[in-house]
C-alpha cells in the first residue's frame, strides 16, 4: 500500500521538476565525490561561504504565487563562485591586487552550496516545514551556471575592468536561465502557456534577481579587497531586500485571506451552498489560465470570484439554494452592483469591484425591436442587404473576467458539489446553446476543458 502511493505521488510530479532535481542530484554527487577525492581547496574560505548559505537558507521565505527563495544564501553562494581572492593578508608575492587568489574550482562550488543549503534546512525539516527539492535544485543549478562560466576565468590574470565585465554578464546569464527554468516548471505545475509563465517570472522575480546577483557581486569583489569581514557587512543590503519583500508577501496573503473569510459570509448566513464561492475560484482561475491571463490578472479574478455573491446579503429573503442563474436579469443585476458597492468601501479593490458589479451582464446585448427596425430600414436606404450584423452599435461586452464569473457561477450554481460526469456534460451543453448572447462561447469552452482535466485527475 505505501509503495503504491509513493508511486503514484512521483507519478504527479511534473517531467520539469523531475528532470530540474535528476540534473541537480547528479551534479551534487559528481561535485562531492570530486572534491572528497582531491581535498577542499581553502577550507577556511569555504567554511565561511558554506555558513553564509545555511544562514540564508534557515531565513528563506515564500514570494506570492507560492515562490520560494533565498535571497541570502543564494547572494553567498553566487559570490563564492564569482570570488576572484581573499584578502590582502598574507598574500603571496606577484598576487593580483596583491590578494590571496582564490583557486577553488565549479565543483568545489556546488558542493559547498550543496552542504550549506543541506544544513540550513535541517531546522525546517525537524518542525515540519519540508523545503520544495524543485526550488532547491533550481537554486543550485543557477550557482552551477555561473561557477561554470566564471571560474576558469580568474586563472587568465584578467584586468580588474574584464574580469567585472565578466561578472556582470555571468550574472546576467544566471538571471535568465533562473527565468526561463522557473517558467518552464510554473507552467507544467499550473498547466499555463509558458509565454505566460515567463512573463508572469520576469514581474515577480526580477527585482530580486537582480538585488541578489548585485549583493553577490558586492560580495565577491568586498572580499577580495577586504578579506573575509566583508561577508558580514556587505550582506546587509539583501537582507533589508528580504525583509521589505516578506513584508509585502505577508500583506498580500493577509489580503487573500480576508477575501476568503468574507466570502464565507453569505455561506455561514444560508445564501449561497457551503463551498460555492471557493469552487467558483477554483474554476475561474482555471478558465483564467485557459484564456491566458497574467498572474496579476488572475489574483483579481479569484477576490472577484470569491465575492461575487456577497451581494446577496441584502435580500430579505435568499434565493432557493443560492443560485443566482435562477433569479431574473434585473434580481441579477441587483445582487451585482449591491456586492461592488461593499467591495468598493475597503478603498483598494476597485478593480475587484468593477469586475463583480459587470458579472451579471450578458455577454452580448440583444437590440430591441425598435433598434432594429430602424437599423433594417436604413440599410434598405442604402441598397443594402441585411444579414447577420443588423447595423445597431451595441455596448461593449463585460471584461473578461466578468464573462469567466458569470460562466463560473452559472455552471456550480446547476452543479454544486456533484461529481456526476453526466450532469456537468448536460450543464455544459445547456451553457453552450445559451452561448450566443448569455455566455461568451470562448470562455465556455475554457470551462468544457478544465472541467475535463479535473475530472481525469
Amino acid at each position: 500500500m505505501n509503495a503504491h502511493r509513493t508511486r503514484s505521488a512521483w507519478q504527479r510530479v511534473d517531467a520539469g521538476k523531475l528532470l530540474v532535481i535528476a540534473v541537480a542530484v547528479l551534479l551534487v554527487a559528481v561535485s562531492v565525490t570530486r572534491v572528497a577525492a582531491v581535498g577542499l581547496q581553502q577550507p577556511d574560505v569555504a567554511v565561511l561561504f558554506g555558513v553564509l548559505i545555511a544562514l540564508g537558507e534557515l531565513f528563506r521565505m515564500v514570494m506570492p504565487g507560492n515562490r520560494e527563495v533565498a535571497p541570502v544564501a543564494t547572494a553567498g553562494a553566487v559570490g563564492y563562485a564569482l570570488l576572484v581572492g581573499v584578502g590582502p593578508e598574507n598574500a603571496p608575492p606577484g598576487a593580483l591586487l596583491g590578494v590571496h587568489p582564490a583557486v577553488h574550482s565549479p565543483l568545489q562550488v556546488v558542493a559547498v552550496t550543496a552542504v550549506g543549503m543541506l544544513v540550513g534546512s535541517l531546522p525546517h525539516a525537524a518542525v515540519g516545514r519540508m523545503p520544495r527539492p524543485d526550488a532547491m535544485a533550481r537554486r543550485l543549478l543557477i550557482v552551477a551556471v555561473v561557477a561554470l562560466c566564471f571560474r576558469p576565468l580568474p586563472a587568465l590574470d584578467l584586468d580588474w575592468q574584464l574580469l567585472l565585465a565578466a561578472m556582470c554578464l555571468t550574472v546576467v546569464i544566471s538571471c535568465f536561465t533562473d527565468v526561463v527554468v522557473a517558467a518552464w516548471i510554473r507552467a507544467e505545475t499550473v498547466r499555463a502557456r509558458f509565454g505566460i509563465a515567463l512573463r508572469d517570472e520576469i514581474r515577480a522575480k526580477m527585482a530580486l534577481c537582480a538585488a541578489t546577483n548585485a549583493t553577490a557581486m558586492l560580495i565577491a569583489v568586498a572580499t577580495t579587497v577586504l578579506g573575509p569581514v566583508a561577508l558580514a557587512v556587505f550582506t546587509a543590503p539583501i537582507l533589508v531586500t528580504q525583509f521589505a519583500f516578506r513584508r509585502y508577501s505577508g500583506v498580500r496573503a493577509t489580503y487573500l485571506q480576508t477575501v476568503r473569510a468574507l466570502s464565507r459570509v453569505t455561506e455561514v448566513g444560508g445564501y449561497v451552498e457551503t463551498g460555492h464561492s471557493r469552487r467558483v475560484s477554483r474554476l475561474a482561475v482555471g478558465m483564467g489560465r485557459e484564456l491566458g491571463m497574467c498572474e496579476e490578472e488572475l489574483l483579481e479574478l479569484e477576490y472577484a470570484a470569491l465575492m461575487h455573491d456577497i451581494g446577496q446579503l441584502s435580500l430579505g429573503d435568499p434565493i432557493p439554494g443560492g443560485a443566482t442563474v435562477l433569479a431574473s436579469p434585473t434580481e441579477q443585476r441587483r445582487i451585482a452592483e449591491l456586492g461592488a458597492e461593499v467591495i468598493k468601501q475597503t478603498g483598494v479593490l476597485d478593480r475587484v469591484a468593477h469586475i463583480v458589479k459587470l458579472s451579471s451582464h450578458p455577454y452580448r446585448t440583444a437590440a430591441s425591436p425598435d433598434e432594429s427596425a430602424a437599423a433594417h430600414t436604413s440599410r434598405r436606404g442604402k441598397g443594402e442587404t441585411a444579414g447577420a450584423d443588423d447595423g445597431v452599435e451595441r455596448p461593449a461586452p463585460p471584461p473578461l473576467a466578468s464573462r469567466i464569473i458569470k460562466v463560473a457561477n452559472a455552471y456550480d450554481d446547476l452543479v454544486g458539489d456533484s461529481s456526476d460526469r453526466d450532469r456537468g456534460a448536460a450543464v455544459l451543453e445547456r451553457l453552450r446553446l445559451d452561448s450566443a448572447s448569455e455566455y461568451d462561447p470562448a470562455v465556455v469552452e475554457a470551462l468544457s476543458r478544465v472541467v475535463e482535466r479535473r475530472t481525469r485527475v
